[in-house]
């Protein structure tokens, strides 16, 4: 059986993770004829984190402290992982995520000041020494992210109504994660349109797992 590949998307709000997860995973499976792409989303992608989902999205900016908020995003994740993440990469299944791990340490250890150590902490006891195969940081001025997801239809969601100061925090804790480990992150301007980006996106997939014909 072939091995599953598993690719994550990060960045801001209004960056177009969900667009470019639903192009990559188009593309992948157009390169290769039979290989089945997983898409998914974080926090979400298993029954019981949809559940946790709606208690991290819904509500007053101010909710949770940091640490619940980091605790309720490690539950779903763990969830996540048990029930849909592990299986499909234990079948072969490449399965592309919006988000994963990088944005607790965006979101909870930089925008709410928990910190690295804590975040750290937490992975260790739910993920484990489990890593993405590669991870797609799209970059995006705060300013023009807000503006685009001010625009989506639903109004904004709990994380986009905080203020500019934890976006631009978000920004510079992804930034800090591409520039760390540059042997798993690439970092894509998503400032551009969609189609350069995706064309961005499948460049950086294709060399990183060798996917030239």
């Amino acid at each position: 059986m072939s091995v599953g590949r598993f690719i994550t998307f990060e960045g801001g709000e209004g960056a177009g993770k969900s667009t470019q997860v639903r192009r990559l995973a188009e593309r992948l499976r157009e390169a290769r004829a039979g290989r089945v792409v997983l898409t998914t989303r974080e926090p979400g992608g298993a029954p019981g984190a949809e559940e946790i989902r709606g208690l991290l999205i819904n509500g007053d900016a101010s909710r949770w402290d940091a640490m619940s908020e980091a605790l309720l995003h490690f539950a779903a994740r763990r969830e996540h992982l048990v029930r849909t993440i592990w299986p499909a990469l234990a079948q072969g299944q490449w399965v592309v995520c919006d988000r994963f791990a990088d944005s607790s340490l965006a979101y909870q250890g930089y925008g709410q000041g928990l910190g690295r150590e804590a975040i750290a902490a937490l992975y260790a006891l739910a993920v484990g020494d489990f890593r993405p195969d590669l991870t797609l940081i799209l970059d995006l001025p705060v300013e023009e992210g807000l503006r685009r997801a001010g625009k989506r239809e639903g109004g904004l969601d709990r994380y986009e109504r905080m203020d500019g100061a934890f976006h631009h925090r978000l920004r510079r804790a992804f930034l800090d994660v591409a520039q760390q480990e540059p042997e798993r992150c690439r970092l894509i301007d998503a400032a551009a349109g969609e189609d350069l980006v995706a064309a961005r996106v499948w460049e950086a997939v294709a060399g990183h797992f060798g996917l030239y014909p």
